[in-house]
C-alpha cells in the first residue's frame, strides 16, 4: 500500500467521520431490486460510474479492491485536475457494495470518499457518497468555500449518473 496523506483510513466504511476535515454525505435512490443493486454496484466498482459522469480513471485493476492505485481527472483542458488515489477498503456484499478511496501525495485534498450501493429490505437501491478531505494543494487552500460546493455537486453528478446507467441496464434487459 502506497502512503496515505491522512492517518484515520478507512473511516468512511462505517463513520464515525472524523473531526478537523470537510465532511460531505449524499444519498440518491437510484433504483428498485436485486437487478438494478447488481447493475449499480457493478458500474461503481469497474469505474463505469465515474467514467460515464466525465472523470477520466486509470486503474491498477479493472475492479475496485483494497490496494488499487487509480488517477481520477476531472474538468477541461488545461483546467483539468488529477488526483491520486488508492482503494482502501471494498465492500461487495450481499446487499452492500463499494468502496473508498483515500488521497495520495499530489492530490489536491487530503482525506478519504466512498461509493457505495446498497439494497434496503424494502427493495430500495441507495447510492451513498461519504467523504471527509480538506485541502492539500495550495490552489485548494485558495479555492475556499467553493470546495465543498464542488464536490457536493460531483457527488450529486455521480448519483444522477448511477441512475441513469441503472435505467438503461433495465431497458437492455426488458428488451433482450
Amino acid at each position: 500500500m502506497s502512503p496515505l496523506t491522512y492517518p484515520e483510513a478507512g473511516a468512511t466504511r462505517l463513520g464515525p467521520l472524523p473531526d478537523g476535515y470537510h465532511h460531505l454525505h449524499h444519498r440518491t435512490r437510484v433504483g428498485r431490486g436485486r437487478a438494478d443493486f447488481e447493475a449499480a454496484g457493478a458500474a461503481v466498482t469497474g469505474w463505469r460510474m465515474h467514467r460515464t459522469s466525465g472523470a477520466r480513471v486509470r486503474a491498477s485493476a479493472a475492479r475496485a479492491g483494497a490496494g488499487v492505485l487509480l488517477r481520477v481527472s476531472l474538468g477541461i483542458g488545461p483546467f483539468r485536475f488529477t488526483a491520486p488515489c488508492q482503494v482502501v477498503w471494498a465492500v461487495y456484499g450481499k446487499d452492500r457494495i463499494g468502496f473508498a478511496y483515500g488521497t495520495l501525495v499530489r492530490h489536491p485534498e487530503s482525506g478519504e470518499e466512498s461509493f457505495v450501493v446498497e439494497l434496503a429490505d424494502d427493495g430500495t437501491v441507495w447510492f451513498t457518497v461519504m467523504a471527509f478531505s480538506r485541502p492539500a494543494a495550495w490552489y485548494a487552500r485558495l479555492a475556499g468555500p467553493v470546495v465543498p460546493v464542488l464536490q457536493k455537486g460531483y457527488a450529486r453528478r455521480l448519483g444522477t449518473t448511477l441512475r441513469r446507467i441503472v435505467e438503461h441496464s433495465r431497458h437492455c434487459t426488458a428488451h433482450a
